[in-house]
């Protein structure tokens, strides 16, 4: 038998959650995720970006996100980061702000805007000291009033998840653990229960026997992976950049400090300026800050 794609391989993602054939799954998704924080369990959604753009495959900064608009006129965007890009906390408030504002055309009210909410599935911890799924939303600080229910961000945080110290009788917790990759053995016990689980992970089993869908993932992983070399070496770029500025400054102040001295020892300007390679405009500012 083929090898188990990745889950959490944004194509893969977008092929079990964001397909019409798999809307059931999503739903039950969802309901896991937001029952915390919706009054009703969603009953029916709508697609708003089902297409999948192969071009987008290659694309190693694309993000293959899932987009829908519920009956009651919210919509939801889930995106599954697997590297650290950064400042997702600004890049999911954004994309909140684009969904909010795409509501409206002109001559609309502003009455008429409903609710949006940003999900981010994260492969990388973000926050410290927060359980694995984390929930924001916009309230007055002392008393905890929400202002308006209209913004929600959601980071689930797959690494904080330890199966040992999880309950399986939580919904939201089996689902990640389908998304981690927990062995097969175990989906058994994941998907007790939960028909909509099982239909994921067949899902998974389908694309990962279909070399279409093979080749398409392999296409995927290595725009991924020239993205994560990308991002590791800008990181490492950084960091070298950074030593070597470090060094710089360290001699230039070394500099300074023997001009400090010897203006102290009452040497001459010019000498001291052919002795440490400073101009004499330098010396004589360094001169002035000592009176």
């Amino acid at each position: 038998m083929a090898q188990l794609f990745d889950p959490k391989n944004d194509f893969v993602f977008k092929k079990i959650f964001g397909s019409e054939e798999n809307k059931d799954v999503l739903l039950a998704f969802l309901n896991e995720t937001l029952k915390h924080t919706e009054r009703e369990a969603l009953s029916e959604i709508v697609l708003v970006n089902p297409n999948l753009d192969k071009d987008s495959l290659q694309d190693k900064l694309s993000i293959l996100d899932v987009r829908v608009k519920t009956s009651s006129g919210k919509y939801i965007d889930i995106e599954m980061q697997l590297f650290n890009k950064y400042d997702i906390e600004k890049r999911s408030l954004y994309l909140w702000s684009k969904l909010y504002e795409a509501q409206l055309s002109e001559g609309q009210k502003y009455k008429e805007l409903n609710k949006c909410i940003t999900i981010n599935i994260l492969n990388y911890s973000f926050l410290p000291d927060t359980p694995y799924h984390s929930i924001f939303q916009l309230r007055e600080i002392a008393t905890q009033l929400p202002l308006i229910d209209d913004i929600e961000l959601h980071f689930i945080e797959l690494p904080k998840l330890k199966e040992s110290a999880v309950s399986l009788e939580e919904g939201l917790v089996k689902w990640l653990l389908f998304l981690k990759g927990t062995e097969k053995e175990k989906w058994e016990v994941l998907a007790m229960n939960e028909p909509q689980l099982r239909k994921a992970m067949d899902t998974l089993e389908f694309l990962s026997q279909n070399e279409e869908a093979r080749r398409l993932y392999e296409m995927r992983q290595k725009a991924l992976h020239d993205e994560a070399s990308m991002l590791y070496g800008a990181r490492e770029e950084g960091k070298a950049e950074g030593k070597a500025e470090g060094k710089a400054e360290g001699k230039a102040e070394g500099k300074f400090e023997v001009a400090r001295n010897m203006l102290g020892e009452g040497i001459a300007v010019s000498l001291i300026s052919r002795m440490t390679g400073l101009s004499e405009q330098e010396i004589e500012r360094l001169k002035g800050e000592r009176h």
